[in-house]
């Protein structure tokens, strides 16, 4: 279907690389990749990539440095490989929460990320639903920002006529009402405060949800503490069910169990992270696939065509 070009992954998410391969018609590009028995990682490129447009899929998820470290070991191989260009297809941008100095003498990680991926020789970089958008800024190359929100909102909008759409914080007021526009919903705010990282405690809600089926909308579900509170409190005010969605399945920690035990009827979730096997032995969750998105978006970079034209 494409001249020069190839679809390479690392170890993180295999079958979603398949996905967008088989999207593409295309094979996915032969490499070796293995640890040595210290734990260092190796990388064999095993065709021909010289002068080839290359996108490498790999999202720094949990092990995060170890998918990290993967992914830029593949990208220098195909540098040294003469690879026409790399760009690194992250579904999911570890250590995005680290965008700012919070406290003196702390990191910016996810600048170092970019560095990192700058000088292992990276050409572009495709990302799907950054925590913050503003790290595009963090590289001098071309950056594609994907948005997930139309795989759930081709789930989501046919299941509701009544619904609340939820932000569960103040950050997230603009993620939801952009939701709640193309759903034809009444939008609710989640008021919190924060006493520690990863630590929430639900304050009280903004907007009517007594009697109504709500959905909690955020980027990402990491320790599921905020999003399990939120879903709570929503029930304590009257709502019938509650429902959730977000883009990345993180599930670090306790997340798994206090979904379980929270009052969630469901948990929609991207595959941009694989989701652990305690969390499909749950039930809760339902998986959607973002192959297409990242299939399509692949393709219209390599034929010099829009990207944005996909949200329109």
């Amino acid at each position: 279907m494409f001249k020069s070009i190839s679809i390479f992954t690392g170890n993180a998410n295999r079958p979603l690389s398949e996905a967008v391969a088989a999207y593409l018609e295309l094979p996915l590009g032969r490499a070796e990749l293995k640890n040595f028995s210290d734990g260092e990682v190796f990388a064999h490129v095993q065709e021909n990539v010289r002068g080839v447009d290359v996108y490498v899929i790999q999202p720094t998820c949990t092990p995060v440095n170890d998918n990290l470290m993967e992914l830029l070991v593949i990208v220098d191989a195909l540098r040294r490989a003469s690879a026409g260009s790399i760009t690194a297809v992250l579904p999911y941008y570890g250590y995005a929460r680290q965008d700012r100095k919070v406290a003196p003498r702390t990191p910016i990680t996810a600048k170092l990320i970019a560095d990192l991926l700058t000088a292992a020789g990276v050409s572009r970089v495709v990302a799907v639903d950054l925590h913050a958008g503003q790290i595009q800024g963090f590289f001098s190359l071309p950056f594609d920002h994907l948005y997930a929100n139309r795989v759930v909102l081709d789930h989501l909008k046919p299941r509701f006529d009544n619904a609340v759409c939820v932000s569960p914080d103040a950050g997230g007021v603009e993620r939801t009402r952009a939701y709640a526009k193309r759903m034809n919903a009444d939008l609710a705010i989640i008021d919190k405060r924060r006493e520690k990282a990863n630590v929430s405690e639900v304050m009280h809600i903004i907007g009517d949800v007594d009697g109504r089926d709500c959905i909690i909308l955020d980027d990402m579900i990491d320790t599921a503490g905020t999003l399990c509170n939120a879903a709570l409190a929503l029930k304590n005010a009257g709502a019938t069910r509650v429902y959730a969605a977000a883009t990345h399945p993180v599930l670090s920690g306790p997340a798994v169990q206090r979904i379980v035990e929270s009052p969630l009827e469901e948990v929609v979730v991207t595959d941009t992270i694989p989701l652990s096997e305690a969390a499909k032995a749950t039930g809760k969750f339902k998986v959607l696939t973002v192959a297409r998105l990242l299939g399509e978006s692949i393709k219209r970079i390599h034929h010099s065509d829009s990207v944005s034209s996909l949200f329109d």
